[in-house]
C-alpha cells in the first residue's frame, strides 16, 4: 500500500530508480523554490511570496505587529478570510469587532476582504489565488495547494509580518521526496483514506519532516483535482514543510472553471531529477481508513479496527485516562454491539472534507436514505458558498436534508473544537483534518472527554447510511449522480471585498475593546535565570496543548487575556507558576527604575553568586517551558507567544516537532535550546537554569551553550545546544522578539 525508500532516487523516463547521482534542482519543488529565492549563494533561501492568507483567529496579531514594525500598506496580495471565528455570539461582540478591524485593514492596507461565511480559507484560496509555480504563505498550518501547483506554507504570523514588511522567509535548502502514485483507488475509496495511509508510514519516523512532497506518477492522471487536494490538504499531518503535484490538463479545465486559465502551466520532473526518498502509494490497495483518537497517524483499514475494537478502544481508554482529573474514564467499549461498532456524531467539514465532489459523493450514497431518530447526527459544512449554491442548484442539497443531516455554512470550528462538540464519551468520526486531544472541543482537566476519529467523507455516509453503525464504504452500493461543477463566480464579486492594490491609507483602523496591544518585551539581558515553569514528558506535544483551540480563539486580539489559557488543558498550574516568576522579573526592573528588590527577586537573583543588588543590573529572570517533542499541529503563533507574555524566555526540548513551531519561539525572543538527554534526564517543574554570558554567547554565534541546573539546592553542569541558529534569528532573539527587531 505505501513504502518508504530511504535512499537517493532519480527521475528517468517516467521511473524513479535508485541513485546517487542526478540533477538537485530537476524537481518541481527546486525550481518553484529558485525562482522565489533572493538569495543567489549558500545553502540558504530566502523567499518571496506571491500571496498570503490568513483567517480571523490570526490576523488582527499580524496586521497590529506589522503596523508597530512600520508598514503602511500590504505590498503583496492578503486575504483576510473569516471562517474560524465565525460563531459571533461567542464571547459577546469581540469576534465580529476583530471582524470589523479585518475590514477597515483590508481597505486601509490594500487587501482582500472575505466575510465570514462565504469561504473556508484554504479553499478560497484554490477557487481564486493558487496558480501552477506559485507560492502561497498562510498563517494556518493547512495551507496547501500543491494539488494546484503551487506551493503553499503554513506558518506563524510573525513570517508573515515579515513578508509584509518587504522581507523574506528564510529557511535552509530543504530536502524532496518523490510521493509516486500507482494505480487507481477502489470504489468506495476517498482521498482522506490515501492521506491517512501515507500519514501512518511517515509521521512516526519523520520521514518527510520539513522536507517538500513531490506527488507524480500514473496514479495521478486518474484522480480529480478536488480528489488530489483531498490527499494534499492533510500532507501537513505528516509534519513537512511544503507539497506539490504534477499538473495536467485537469488542472488546466479546473483554472479555467474558475477564470483563471491563465494561472496554468504544466509542471513535471525534469529528467534526472534527483530525490532525497521516496514514498510509493499503490492507490488500488488503499482501503478505508480510520484514525483513532489522538493522532491522524494512529491509522489502520476500518475492517481492522472492527476485527479489533475491543483492544483498540482500550488502548484509546488507556490514552485518555492520563488526561481526565475528575471522574473516570467513559467506556469506549460500550460502543460495540453484538452487530458492530456504533458512533453518536459524523461530520464532513472545512477545507479537507467540505468539498463539493465529498458532498456530492455523500449525497450519493445517502440516496432515500435516513440517519435514524436516534443519539446519531450527521452534520455537512459545505466548503464555500459557490459551493454551496451548486449543491442547492444539482439537488443534492436537498436530498441531504431529507435523510436528516444538516447542511451548515463555510466554517472550520469542527476542525478546532468552535462547531459540534460531542457529547462527553461520544465517538465522533469526520472528514477533518485533525483529532488531537481537546480538538472538538472537549476539557478532559474538567472531567469532560469526547473522541473524534478521522474518516473520509464516503465511509462516513456509509455509517450514516446504517443509523451510525460504523460502515466502510466499499461495503455499501450507490449510484453516482452526475458530478458536474458550475462555478458561481458572482458570489464572490457581490460579497468580497478586493482592495488590493488601492490602499486608502487615510482611513482609520476599527478596534474593538478587545483588540489590544503586544505589552512590552525587553532586549536579551547579559545573563538569565530562568525557572521551569511547566515539563511535559509526552513524545509529542501538540499546539493544541500549549494554547488550546475553541472557546480561547476569540481572545486571540487580546494577548494579556489569550495568555490565561495557556497550557490550561495539559498543565493547569503553569500559569500561576509563571506569573510567579515573572512578578520576580517586574520587580527587578522595578528596582532598576528607582524602586527596591522584593524577597523573591532577591533570592532568585542570588543564585548568580553576586549580591542581589549588583545582579539585578545584568540579569534578567524569566520562565521556560521544558517539552521532548513540542510544537506538532497548528501553525499559531500564541502557542509561542502565550508564553513569551508570561514571561517566558526559553523552550528546551529534545526536538521541535516541527520547524513553524521552533520560528514562532524565536520570533517571539524566546531561545529554542536542544538538550541531547532530554528524554533521559528531564528537567523537572521548579528547576533553576543559570544562563551566564548569554548574551554575548549569541553575539559570538555561539551554537553550545553551558548552563548550571539547579535542583534542590544542588548545582550540576548542563550542555545545551542552540543548532542551525541563523545570523538573523540570533538578531531577533538580542532584541527581544521581532516587534523589537524591526522597532530597531
Amino acid at each position: 500500500m505505501v513504502t518508504l525508500i530511504k535512499e537517493s532516487m532519480k527521475y528517468t523516463d517516467g521511473r524513479l530508480v535508485p541513485s546517487q547521482q542526478g540533477d538537485r534542482g530537476g524537481s518541481m519543488a527546486m525550481r518553484i523554490l529558485e525562482k522565489h529565492n533572493i538569495a543567489r549563494d549558500g545553502a540558504g533561501m530566502r523567499i518571496r511570496f506571491d500571496a498570503m492568507a490568513s483567517h480571523d483567529i490570526t490576523y488582527v496579531g499580524i496586521i497590529q505587529t506589522a503596523r508597530a514594525s512600520g508598514m503602511k500598506e500590504f505590498p503583496l496580495p492578503y486575504v483576510l478570510t473569516n471562517c474560524h471565528n465565525s460563531l459571533c455570539a461567542v464571547g459577546g461582540t469581540i469576534n465580529e469587532d476583530d471582524h470589523q478591524f479585518g475590514l477597515s485593514a483590508a481597505k486601509k492596507y490594500g487587501g482582500i476582504y472575505v466575510p465570514a461565511h462565504q469561504a473556508v480559507i484554504h479553499q478560497y484560496m484554490r477557487e481564486c489565488w493558487a496558480g501552477c509555480g506559485k507560492m502561497i504563505l498562510g498563517s494556518d498550518s493547512h495551507t496547501r495547494y500543491g494539488a494546484l501547483g503551487c506551493m503553499g506554507v503554513g506558518e506563524g504570523g510573525p513570517e508573515l509580518v515579515k513578508q509584509l514588511l518587504k522581507k523574506t522567509y528564510d529557511i535552509a535548502r530543504p530536502q524532496v521526496v518523490a510521493v509516486y502514485l500507482t494505480g487507481a483507488p477502489r470504489r468506495g475509496v476517498g482521498p482522506q483514506d490515501v492521506a491517512l495511509a501515507i500519514i501512518k508510514a511517515v509521521f512516526g519516523c519523520g520521514f518527510v519532516k520539513n522536507k517538500v512532497m513531490e506527488f507524480m506518477g500514473p496514479g495521478v492522471e486518474g484522480l480529480s483535482v478536488e480528489y488530489r487536494s483531498g490527499i494534499d490538504v492533510m500532507t501537513t499531518e505528516t509534519t513537512c514543510l511544503s507539497s506539490i503535484w504534477t499538473t495536467d490538463e485537469k488542472v488546466r479545465d479546473y483554472l479555467k472553471l474558475h477564470g483563471r486559465e491563465e494561472d496554468y502551466q504544466p509542471l513535471a520532473p525534469e529528467e534526472g531529477a534527483l530525490y532525497d526518498g521516496a514514498v510509493m502509494v499503490e492507490l488500488d490497495k488503499v482501503e478505508p481508513m480510520i484514525a483513532l483518537p489522538f493522532h491522524p497517524s494512529n491509522a489502520c483499514t476500518i475492517r481492522e479496527f472492527i476485527q479489533n475494537a475491543p483492544e483498540l478502544l482500550k488502548k484509546v481508554e488507556d490514552t485518555a485516562s492520563g488526561m481526565v482529573s475528575k471522574g473516570k474514564v467513559p467506556d469506549l467499549k460500550a460502543k460495540i454491539k453484538p452487530d458492530g461498532v456504533y458512533i453518536e456524531q459524523g461530520v464532513i467539514a472545512g477545507c479537507s472534507g467540505g468539498t463539493y465532489e465529498n458532498l456530492m459523493t455523500a449525497a450519493d450514497i445517502l440516496e432515500d436514505a435516513s440517519i435514524g431518530d436516534d443519539v446519531f447526527s450527521l452534520s455537512l459544512y459545505p466548503a464555500s458558498q459557490p459551493q454551496y449554491l451548486a449543491l442547492i442548484q444539482s439537488g443534492a442539497a436537498a436530498r441531504l436534508m431529507k435523510t436528516g443531516a444538516t447542511l451548515r455554512s463555510a466554517f472550520c470550528g469542527p476542525c478546532f473544537g468552535a462547531g459540534d462538540v460531542p457529547s462527553n464519551g461520544a465517538l465522533s468520526i469526520r472528514h477533518t483534518t485533525r483529532n488531537f486531544p481537546s480538538r472538538e472541543g472537549s476539557k478532559p482537566g474538567e472531567g469532560q472527554i469526547s473522541y473524534v476519529a478521522l474518516m473520509d467523507a464516503r465511509s462516513i455516509a456509509a455509517t450514516a447510511r446504517n443509523g451510525g453503525k460504523l460502515t466502510p464504504a466499499d461495503e455499501v452500493d450507490w449510484v453516482d449522480s452526475d458530478h458536474s461543477y458550475s462555478f458561481d463566480a458572482s458570489v464572490y464579486a457581490n460579497r468580497v471585498y478586493n482592495g488590493w492594490g488601492k490602499a486608502q491609507q487615510d482611513l482609520p483602523l476599527v478596534f474593538g475593546p478587545n483588540i489590544a496591544d503586544w505589552p512590552e518585551m525587553i532586549r536579551l539581558p547579559e545573563n538569565l535565570v530562568l525557572e521551569v515553569a511547566s515539563s511535559i514528558l509526552d513524545p509529542v506535544t501538540t499546539t493544541d496543548e500549549l494554547i488550546p483551540s475553541g472557546e480561547t480563539s476569540s481572545y486571540r486580539s487580546n494577548p494579556l487575556r489569550l495568555a490565561e489559557f495557556a497550557l490550561s488543558r495539559k498543565d493547569p498550574g503553569y500559569v500561576g507558576r509563571a506569573k510567579a516568576i515573572q512578578r520576580m522579573e517586574n520587580s527587578r526592573r522595578a528596582f532598576l527604575a528607582g524602586g527596591s528588590l522584593d524577597q523573591e527577586a532577591r533570592e532568585m537573583l542570588s543564585l548568580t553568586g553576586k549580591e542581589a543588588e549588583q545582579a539585578a543590573r545584568d540579569t534578567g529572570l524569566g520562565s521556560l517551558v521544558f517539552a521532548l517533542k513540542p510544537g506538532d499541529g497548528s501553525a499559531r503563533e500564541q502557542a509561542a507567544s502565550c508564553q513569551r507574555v508570561l514571561g517566558g524566555c526559553a523552550n528546551v526540548a529534545a526536538e521541535y516537532a516541527t520547524k513553524r513551531y521552533r520560528s514562532n519561539v524565536v520570533n517571539w525572543g524566546m531561545l529554542p535550546f536542544i538538550m541531547k538527554d532530554a528524554a533521559a534526564s528531564p528537567l523537572q517543574v521548579g528547576d533553576k537554569l543559570l544562563l551566564m554570558g548569554i548574551k554575548r554567547a549569541l553575539e559570538q554565534g555561539g551554537e553550545h551553550i553551558c548552563a548550571t541546573l539547579i535542583r534542590n539546592g544542588e548545582r550540576r553542569e548542563i550542555a545545551l545546544e542552540l543548532p542551525a541558529i541563523t545570523k538573523d534569528e540570533r538578531d531577533i532573539l538580542l532584541a527581544g522578539c521581532l516587534i523589537n527587531y524591526y522597532a530597531e
